[in-house]
């Protein structure tokens, strides 16, 4: 995802240094040039030589080395680069940073960087919340700096509180959120529903499906990304919370059906993506242990259609993209789909494909709209995700 971009990562010193080499090898592993900066101080903490091996470009620390490639090295390192990111970032590098002084090669190069730049403080509680601190954040913040919030817990120094630097897959998407893509999607309203949802039968049971929400939040991830500014509408599924999206946890159908329609009007973009589950109880039973599963009867009724309910009413400008999971007939079932629920494009896939469907990271889609088909090859769900969002750019 970051081919051809150089990301600067800046390492000062504190503990929590260990974690930026395990940051720079994922970076690496998204094929991005990553040039380390070090201060001093971090390389107590860990040597430049761990970052050289993973990155396998020499990891900068004086400014006044005479082994450089080039004479103004902090210039030319500022020249190329896409994101800087500091992590972890002192309080002493943050008040340098906010103020202007650079004394070291991290300081001194970060200061000509014209290139969206974040920081991630990492430092005891009290640190973190001295009020200097907290003005020195504020003024990177206004000077257009992204600061990453520190996660809480058990700190280095023993104290319990906000200071931990937040792990190497959070830090990863911070640099994929801002670096990954550019930004065409940038000031569109985005809504995208995941997972299954859950239709309780009695206090113990409840009817579902075996929808895992990975597409759906691979397709919100993706968007925000783009620059959009993203509604994830989600049932109870096993995943990380995305960041850079705003999260709606809900469970029954009628839950989405609410969550979706009282949102709708306000966006630009709807992917449905969830699998709702098509029937639910009519009245909740009581528990009752019964000597047979078989004795139990529970009188159901149909969900909500909810991509019918916006195809209803989408206003003028609206995408809606809807998805369709076959087992037969997949291309004339997902048209008249398409044309019944009043769609501009809609993602079918066959579930007994190899790779595709339910629990898995791939899938094989084919995207149709009033005029066009696109069939996609087998393809990782974040790829599908982009996929399908550069169709949906073309035609917004």
């Amino acid at each position: 995802m970051l081919k051809g971009k150089t990301i600067v990562l800046g390492v000062t010193g504190g503990i929590a240094a260990y974690k930026a080499a395990s940051l720079a090898s994922l970076l690496v592993k998204q094929h991005a040039d990553v040039q380390v900066l070090m201060t001093e101080n971090a390389t107590q903490f860990i040597t430049p030589i761990t970052f050289e091996q993973l990155t396998g470009n020499k990891a900068l620390v004086d400014t006044f080395d005479r082994n450089y490639q080039s004479s103004v090295e902090h210039i030319a390192v500022a020249d190329r680069a896409d994101f800087v990111l500091i992590a972890p970032a002192t309080a002493n590098v943050i008040a340098k940073l906010a103020h202007g002084l650079a004394d070291d090669m991290l300081t001194t190069t970060v200061l000509a960087c014209d290139c969206p730049k974040a920081i991630a403080p990492a430092m005891n509680t009290k640190m973190y919340e001295n009020p200097v601190t907290q003005d020195n954040l504020g003024l990177l913040r206004r000077y257009g700096w992204e600061v990453v919030e520190p996660a809480s817990g058990r700190l280095a120094c023993g104290a319990v509180g906000k200071g931990k630097l937040p792990e190497p897959e959070a830090l990863l998407e911070t640099v994929l959120h801002a670096a990954a893509h550019e930004k065409d999607l940038a000031g569109k309203r985005v809504l995208v529903t995941a997972g299954p949802t859950q239709e309780p039968l009695d206090p113990v049971r409840y009817l579902t499906n075996h929808s895992s929400g990975r597409m759906g939040y691979a397709i919100a991830k993706a968007a925000a990304r783009r620059g959009a500014e993203v509604t994830l509408v989600s049932g109870k599924v096993d995943l990380p919370r995305p960041g850079y999206v705003d999260l709606v946890d809900i469970t029954t159908a009628e839950d989405m059906y609410q969550a979706v329609t009282s949102r709708a009007a306000d966006m630009d973009i709807i992917i449905k993506a969830a699998a709702v589950a098509d029937y639910r109880p009519v009245t909740v039973a009581e528990n009752k242990m019964k000597k047979s599963d078989a004795d139990l009867s529970i009188p159901l009724e149909r969900t909500h259609d909810i991509l019918a309910a916006l195809g209803a009413n989408k206003r003028e400008g609206q995408f809606l993209c809807g998805f369709s999971m076959e087992t037969v007939d997949m291309l004339e079932n997902s048209r008249k789909k398409l044309q019944k629920k009043n769609l501009d494009m809609i993602a079918a896939n066959n579930l007994k494909v190899a790779g595709a469907g339910f629990a898995v990271d791939t899938n094989v889609l084919t995207l149709i709209t009033p005029d066009s088909e696109l069939e996609l090859p087998l393809m990782s769900k974040a790829d599908a995700a982009d996929a399908l969002l550069d169709e949906i750019a073309k035609r917004i």
